[in-house]
């Protein structure tokens, strides 16, 4: 009997330590996310489960095309590609990326612009200085953020800056549905 107790015993530990690595690694390490919406087509598609790196930015900076995942508001998280970097200016004008008035090629938007007719744009011009905020440089601790489906995406045109504070993590491996399965880079 005392045996049974053991081994009963051992389980109900093993259980306990299993649900609390998981609970440490979703809180402070990798979590799941459903993207939900067309704004990042055609580089994710309405219903992709990735998995996002919620540590990446406490050892680096977000680089230019991370797809971060933020907090657009205490509901609802978003997903979407960095443009500009703390200290930059941004712009688009005639469906081309000016960092610091130097043109920045966007070749995973290249594909979907060819296919465009000519009379047709897939990103409105704009600067920085008129989105909220109006600021003429990025301020340090934040990032400007766009969808990939650009004239169907709610992004820094609309919501400004946004802080590191928001960000969740980092986001580049798409594991659902199966046919989906990828590894995403710029």
């Amino acid at each position: 009997m005392a045996k049974r107790k053991s081994e009963w015993f051992d389980w109900v530990k093993a259980l306990l330590i299993a649900f609390g690595i998981a609970f440490i690694v979703r809180t402070f390490f990798f979590a799941p996310i459903v993207v939900d919406g067309p704004s990042m087509m055609p580089t994710l598609h309405n219903g992709d489960q990735m998995i996002v790196n919620k540590f990446i930015y406490d050892i680096q900076q977000p680089e230019r095309f991370d797809i971060v995942v933020f907090h657009a508001s205490d509901r609802k998280d978003f997903i979407k590609r960095v443009i500009g970097l703390p200290g930059e200016h941004v712009a688009v004008e005639d469906d081309a990326l000016y960092i610091d008035d130097e043109k920045v090629e966007e070749s995973f938007l290249q594909e979907r612009k060819d296919n465009m007719p000519s009379y047709q744009t897939l990103t409105g011009d704009f600067r920085l200085e008129e989105l909220p905020g109006e600021y003429e440089t990025i301020p340090e601790n934040h990032v400007l953020v766009l969808g990939d489906n650009r004239n169907n995406s709610t992004d820094s045109r609309m919501l400004g800056l946004i802080s590191m504070d928001q960000i969740v993590g980092k986001t580049s491996l798409i594991y659902w549905p199966l046919d989906r399965i990828q590894l995403l880079h710029e």
